[in-house]
Order: structure tokens, then C-alpha cells, then sequence
């Protein structure tokens, strides 16, 4: 497993599962800090399927965000959750399967199963860590 330092300097396109359009909302802060500096923002939520959030076309899933990545040549290096820690195994499958390289559980969520399940595929997996805090603390704010 690469460290975090190296996940995050390695990584561009980030899928953000659960971002929300609301700017007090934890999700939005930490994309909005990570797209100010250099990544891309995939935001997957489905309650805003087709809308724009920060700037980038909302997929309903991991699986609709792939597709439309993969046409353009590029694709998901990590998949940032901020959902419930129940709803992570689902998801940790979904990136398994879009190829992702990374599933990170952000701040306060961990779930063994989904960790254990993406580990297995080869996926790097960062449970319970806020990613602007790492990349705050370890690449440069």
C-alpha cells in the first residue's frame, strides 16, 4: 500500500461519492480545497444527476462518471466517500469495478468489510482521515 503523501501526489481525478452543491457542507469544502489545488473533481451524487457542482457535471454513480472520464482518456485515481460507513461496501465494489486506485473514507467513516473487499483488489484504502488535512499536512496547503 502506497502512503498517503504518495497517493496524493500521484492522484488528479478524484470522484467525490456524497458531494453536496450546499457550501457549509463538509463534502464541498474539502473538494472545493482540493480542486483549488490541482485536482479534479468528479462530483457523484444522484439527488443532483446532470447538474454542476464546483464547476463539474454530477453523475448519478461511480459507474456513469467512469463511462463519461473514459471518453475523454482519463480516469478515477481515488473515490472519496462521504456517506454512511454501512453504504462504503457498496461503493468500495463500485470502485473495484470502475478500476479505481484508491477508496478513501473520509473524516469520522470506516468500514472494515469495504476496506478488506477494496484491499483484495489491490486498491489503496485510507479509512477515518479528512484528505485536506493530509494534503495540508504532507503536500502543502
Amino acid at each position: 500500500m502506497r502512503s498517503i503523501p504518495h497517493i496524493l501526489q500521484e492522484s488528479h481525478t478524484i470522484a467525490v461519492v456524497g458531494l453536496s452543491p450546499k457550501p457549509d457542507r463538509p463534502s464541498q469544502g474539502v473538494a472545493h480545497y482540493l480542486q483549488d489545488h490541482g485536482y479534479r473533481i468528479i462530483p457523484v451524487n444522484p439527488r443532483y444527476e446532470g447538474q454542476q457542482i464546483l464547476g463539474e457535471k454530477v453523475y448519478p454513480d461511480l459507474h456513469a462518471a467512469a463511462d463519461a472520464l473514459a471518453a475523454t482518456g482519463t480516469r478515477i485515481d481515488i473515490v472519496q466517500c462521504f456517506r454512511k460507513p454501512e453504504e462504503i461496501p457498496a461503493i468500495a465494489r463500485d470502485a473495484i469495478a470502475v478500476r479505481a486506485s484508491v477508496l478513501w473514507m473520509q473524516l469520522g467513516i470506516a468500514n472494515q468489510q469495504a476496506a478488506d473487499l477494496a484491499a483484495a483488489a489491490g486498491l489503496d484504502v485510507v479509512q477515518d482521515a479528512c484528505m485536506k488535512v493530509e494534503h495540508a499536512m504532507t503536500v502543502g496547503a
